[in-house]
């Protein structure tokens, strides 16, 4: 099964990224890295990451936290069918969705999560499940063309897919974009880039990424 090892985001102030991000999910964190990068990028970049946590309180700490680091209030943290949840934009533009599917509390309130999700958002989600498929992911959930989740190792990032439109919705933005994704994928599927443009690199290319804990 090839699963993605680390995600690695290209941001334009490597040093405002890196205190950010150690500051929301802690410095050691085995899934995020950052690469420094000028490459022009405007609007929703079509991609959003999502950490599913445990119960609510988990998300309002979450939320609470990126917002008092520099992060923009996208969706205020509220109840829904499905659960509870709220979504943040980072300082350098990446989108997070904070969620669970539990309505209440039942233990002590972390700052932890339990799955590190990165959704993409895609034109045609059949066609990019295929692609996928063809590279070694297998399938854990597919909802015909509207969302696919893959199969995941344990301790790696969970990857799905979502129409393009349907997640800007989701995360309650235009879905129009232009320029870099600002978005490397590091896994034993790479190095490719997929139908969207998503590139992905082999897993050495995380590890020699700046990691949370420093600012090269």
């Amino acid at each position: 099964m090839n699963s993605i090892d680390a995600v690695i985001l290209e941001v334009a102030d490597l040093a405002a990224a890196t205190r950010f991000y150690s500051t929301v999910l802690g410095p050691d964190s085995p899934h995020l890295r950052l690469r420094a990068s000028g490459e022009p990028t405007t609007g929703f970049r079509g991609f959003t990451l999502s950490l599913v946590v445990s119960q609510p309180g988990n998300a309002d700490a979450l939320i609470d936290a990126a917002v008092e680091a520099g992060a923009t209030c996208l969706k205020a943290a509220s109840k829904s069918l499905w659960g509870y949840g709220g979504v943040v934009q980072a300082p350098d533009g990446t989108m997070v969705k904070v969620a669970t599917s539990a309505k209440k509390d039942t233990g002590p309130v972390t700052r932890g999560f339990d799955e590190f999700v990165l959704l993409l958002g895609v034109e045609d989600v059949k066609a990019s499940k295929q692609f996928y498929a063809d590279r070694g992911l297998s399938v854990g959930k597919s909802f015909g063309g509207k969302y696919v989740e893959f199969a995941t190792d344990p301790g790696h990032v969970k990857l799905a897919l979502y129409k393009r439109r349907a997640l800007a919705k989701d995360v309650g933005v235009s879905a129009e974009g232009t320029g870099s994704h600002r978005l490397v994928l590091c896994g034993g599927a790479g190095p490719c880039s997929d139908l969207d443009g998503f590139v992905w690199e082999a897993s050495a290319s995380a590890s020699a990424s700046a990691p949370l804990t420093g600012t090269a």
